[in-house]
């Protein structure tokens, strides 16, 4: 499979259709399915979430195809798992009707779906627990390695959210469970907070998704421009090591390219002078370059940008200068592969990134770092997609205990 490789973005319109098509199918059978309305309702259900699970999927591999660095990437994949758990619940309840037709009423594929966010929670358990787990030590690890700092707290943070966030709807869901007093408010807010917490872990497994997809990933020898992104130097004005790895994957792919093509693509080095820095990033990226046998005629700087989205948009004015930009590829460390894209996406320009690889206590907090960038970005289609899912199941809790 190869990025951009598809002329068409790809649509979930037809979820609607499924969607209106599983209403109209569950209506009927309300009034005029008989006896037989738990088995063909669930068999419904579960026939709308597995094609909804499958049509995600599809789309997500599309969208990998027509351009990788975006949302919806995260969005159809973090999202196709939860819909395929639904499908199999569904499923599993069809099939216990057909044999223990007296266990089952129509009025419990509500409360089927009404608790889906919550037992979703508990069938992740295990992995949260174990991703929890892996960013305490990863992160233990670092502040050993590189001290005591805010940033390198926040795989810690986010481990006590997930694990906090399962202990506390599991303490109120047992508290509605047992009391006999208020309990639609009890429920109501077990259901909205389970929504979000839904909501926020479809989003960490399709970040986590995209990011090993997008740092795995190896363009073709055609490119005719290397975008290297700076990321601080040292005090004497060297690269640091994460970014020498950065410089060494470019120089790896120039040579293959070379060996195996013949043609020697321009270097475009990307990063300014920071107030800490000797020199600017571009010119410290140039020398280790130069010493590395390129010459400068190959090497294009860009001195200006202060951060990811500047690289991109800077680089890209620097190419179009030079010559055109329509086959680039840009090197950064192996965690910042995805967001980078989507940043030269923003840009206006189609570039495939290559992932330098960096020790395994760093990348987990950084890519915690990661996804709370994405986060901040995009904010009204996330606040439309989460806000979705808390009304549904208000309205779901609403009718349930009404």
């Amino acid at each position: 499979m190869r990025f951009y490789s598809r002329a068409r973005k790809p649509k979930v319109w037809f979820l609607a259709v499924f969607a209106l098509a599983a209403a109209a199918a569950l209506f009927t059978l309300h009034y005029f399915g008989g006896e037989s309305r738990a088995v063909w309702g669930n068999a419904v259900l579960s026939a709308f979430f597995f094609l909804s699970a499958v049509s995600l999927w599809v789309a997500f591999v599309h969208q990998l195809q027509y351009c990788p660095y975006s949302y919806n990437t995260i969005f159809f994949n973090g999202f196709a798992l939860f819909i395929l758990s639904l499908a199999i619940t569904h499923l599993y309840v069809t099939v216990s009707c057909i044999l223990r037709p007296d266990s089952f009423r129509e009025e419990q594929i509500l409360f089927i779906l009404l608790h889906s966010a919550k037992n979703y929670m508990l069938l992740t358990t295990p992995f949260l627990l174990i991703f929890s787990g892996a960013l305490l030590i990863s992160n233990l690890r670092l502040i050993r390695h590189e001290g005591f700092r805010f940033v390198n707290l926040l795989g810690i943070m986010l481990a006590f959210l997930l694990v906090a966030g399962e202990a506390v709807i599991g303490f109120l869901d047992y508290r509605s469970s047992v009391s006999g007093s208020s309990p639609l408010l009890l429920n109501m807010l077990v259901n909205l907070l389970a929504a979000f917490y839904l909501y926020f872990e479809c989003m960490i497994i399709g970040s986590a998704a995209a990011d090993i997809i997008a740092a795995r990933y190896r363009p073709d020898h055609d490119k005719t421009y290397l975008i290297v992104l700076g990321c601080g130097l040292k005090k004497d004005g060297s690269p640091t090591p994460l970014l020498a790895g950065r410089l060494d994957a470019a120089l790896r792919f120039r040579e293959e390219e070379v060996s195996g093509t013949g043609f020697r693509p321009c270097f475009v080095v990307s990063g300014g002078q920071g107030r800490d820095e000797v020199q600017s990033e571009a010119a410290s990226m140039s020398a280790y370059l130069t010493s590395h046998g390129i010459a400068q005629s190959e090497i294009l700087r860009e001195d200006r940008s202060v951060s990811t989205e500047e690289n991109m948009r800077f680089s890209r004015e620097v190419i179009l200068k030079h010559g055109t930009d329509d086959r680039t590829a840009f090197f950064t460390t192996n965690y910042h592969v995805f967001r980078s894209g989507i940043k030269a996406e923003q840009a206006g320009m189609h570039s495939e990134g290559v992932g330098a690889p960096t020790r395994w206590w760093f990348w987990p907090n950084a890519a915690v770092r990661e996804f709370v960038g994405l986060l901040t970005e995009h904010k009204g289609k996330q606040a439309l997609i989460a806000l979705s899912l808390v009304a549904v199941y208000a309205l779901l809790t609403f009718y349930a205990y009404a």
